[in-house]
């Protein structure tokens, strides 16, 4: 072989393997395992990429909202996802006594900024909570609208219901009855991914679900408003780290750029997307921004 050509070789090669080994992400993005929040990761990806000279990279499943938190706080990824009600998991103490959602999307923001030193947004637009769910046809011929409209019907009424929420405490069915004064005819405890289809298939005649689950929308399913707050709100917002702006200020402006423009239709619409015409979530993200004429 040529001389001269091995030396050229040689060094496109360690300029390759330099590019492998010196390669770097500035900023880490962390979605736990709801399709939501990697939507809202490929937005954000999209957006600082054409934006800034950062690079980005998505980090997926995390297995809870305090592994996030964590991750968060040790810098292990820079930008997450928090929902205002967390501040009632005992992250630190709280003076709220009432579920507003201004109030509680307040205390959220107060308090992750003092303990633990995050930049939390106002919302997207939308919140991600139980909501008491009846099929449309239900819905039209007793006229429910909210949940007080139930009064009337619910001894007749079986629930299909997450297991875990019969036993909850603050917010769970004994404290829901006492709120509302009323009382279903059979609680039928099961997993969360069962109630759907079970009022589907009229197993059941209502079921409580998560709002922005998109076979609520599948399924045809009416959810009822909170009238009387019970729920905590869970409004859904991006949050960074102290040390992150500090570093790159430039992000800030990025990340108001989703602030307040999601909606909660809007959010189960893009879940809808992905977890039932099953689409990517990149795709589904970048299809969104397009249209909103956020990205080129």
């Amino acid at each position: 072989m040529n001389k001269k050509l091995l030396i050229v070789l040689s060094i496109l090669l360690v300029s390759a393997l330099c590019l492998t080994a010196c390669g770097k992400t500035d900023i880490t993005i962390g979605a736990e395992t709801y399709t939501e929040q990697k939507i809202l990761s490929e937005m954000y990806k999209a957006l600082i990429e054409q934006d800034t000279d950062l690079s980005v990279k998505i980090k997926t499943d995390l297995a809870a909202a305090q592994v996030e938190i964590d991750a968060l706080k040790n810098n292990d990824i820079q930008i997450g996802y928090l929902y205002s009600g967390e501040i009632f998991n005992n992250h630190f103490p709280i003076t709220v006594k009432n579920h507003d959602r201004a109030q509680v999307l307040k205390a959220a923001q107060d308090g992750f900024k003092e303990h633990y030193g995050f930049k939390y947004y106002d919302s997207f637009g939308f919140e991600n909570t139980y909501g008491f769910a009846v099929r449309k046809d239900v819905a039209d011929k007793d006229h429910l609208q909210k949940v007080s409209d139930l009064a009337p019907y619910a001894k007749d009424m079986v629930l299909g219901v997450d297991t875990t929420w019969l036993e909850r405490g603050d917010d769970g069915y004994e404290s829901f009855q006492k709120e509302y004064g009323f009382s279903f005819k059979d609680p039928h405890p099961m997993d969360i991914n069962l109630v759907y289809g079970a009022i589907a298939n009229k197993q059941v005649d209502i079921v409580l679900a998560y709002t922005t689950d998109p076979r609520i929308q599948a399924d045809n399913l009416v959810v009822l408003k909170d009238d009387k707050s019970f729920f905590p709100p869970y409004d859904a917002s991006p949050a960074t780290n102290k040390k992150t702006l500090e570093k790159y200020p430039q992000l800030d402006a990025v990340i108001q750029k989703l602030v307040g423009k999601i909606d909660t239709k809007t959010m189960v619409d893009l879940n809808y997307k992905v977890d039932i015409e099953k689409k990517t979530p990149k795709q589904v993200a970048v299809d969104f921004l397009k249209e909103k004429g956020l990205l080129k």
